[in-house]
């Protein structure tokens, strides 16, 4: 019989993962209380089906997809259903947060009697084909988790302790949303300068494969940049504060703060990134 699995939140990845378990015969419960009508929408459209907070401490997994702000509190919130339930869930940890934070949620989890795995999501919302996200795991249980590798999802073991997956996930979303951080600042900079079509036109002969990536990565960034704010701060944590690159991590958190605010306002400054963009492919 195939698992039951509980999926929260039904964001943009919560709801594809689960698009994936449920056209494999999965049943996928996620909680609805206080979410929009347009999030009810969309995880009726991916087959979930609203529970209780005792009915998500019943499914076999519970697959925590969360902004990274959201990941403990989220936990603490379900411990006393964890604590009640007579057959107790695997509680797997998708979010972007460092391995400290991780800790901390495993400790919350394992004290209301349930076992954890910590895990960390590489790549887009998962589509008709997934193998492009992975979502690592790491723990003594990760093993037991992979066996959703057979209802639509890509699940390598990183090997490891508890906090192993999300140092993989950490160190490579500090290269990838990093360097979109670096990249805003710079095309920024160039635009109040006046030397976006300088730039861009210098790019184009020197440096077209990175020019391409960041036109490519930047529009993307907008609507996910408060998500981020978070993410960047678990990864300075992850550097390290006696280590002098997290302070790099922290301005790009400030950097993607002000960036979703604007986006919610003014958008001057996405604007001023969508325009460097556009330059960039007209060329």
């Amino acid at each position: 019989m195939p698992p039951i699995v509980a999926v929260i939140a039904p964001g943009m990845m919560g709801s594809a993962v689960a698009k994936r378990l449920t056209a494999s015969g999965v049943t996928v419960r996620t909680s609805l209380t206080g979410r929009s009508a347009a999030t009810a929408e969309r995880a009726k459209a991916a087959g979930m089906t609203d529970a209780s907070d005792a009915g998500l401490a019943e499914a076999d997994f519970i697959l925590s997809i969360v902004p990274p702000g959201e990941a403990l509190a989220l936990a603490e919130r379900l411990a006393p259903a964890l604590r009640a339930a007579n057959r107790k869930p695997i509680y797997i940890d998708c979010n972007a947060v460092s391995p400290g934070t991780v800790v901390r949620i495993d400790r919350v989890v394992r004290e209301a009697g349930a076992r954890f795995v910590d895990g960390g999501i590489i790549g887009p919302p998962p589509a008709v084909d997934s193998s492009k996200t992975r979502i690592y795991l790491s723990g003594p249980d990760a093993e037991k988790v992979t066996v959703l590798q057979q209802y639509g999802l890509s699940t390598p073991v990183q090997p490891g302790p508890v906090g192993a997956a999300s140092a993989m996930k950490m160190s490579y979303a500090g290269i990838t949303k990093g360097f979109t951080a670096l990249g805003a600042t710079m095309m920024l900079a160039a635009a109040r300068a006046g030397t976006a079509d300088a730039l861009v036109a210098e790019m184009t002969v020197s440096q077209p494969a990175l020019l391409k990536w960041l036109t490519t990565q930047m529009p993307r960034m907008h609507s996910k940049a408060y998500r981020w704010v978070a993410e960047m701060e678990e990864i300075a944590a992850f550097v390290g504060e006696d280590h002098p690159g997290a302070g790099f991590y922290q301005s790009a958190a400030r950097l993607y703060e002000e960036i979703a605010a604007d986006f919610e306002g003014p958008r001057v400054e996405t604007a001023a990134l969508d325009a460097f963009c556009e330059k960039a492919k007209a060329g």
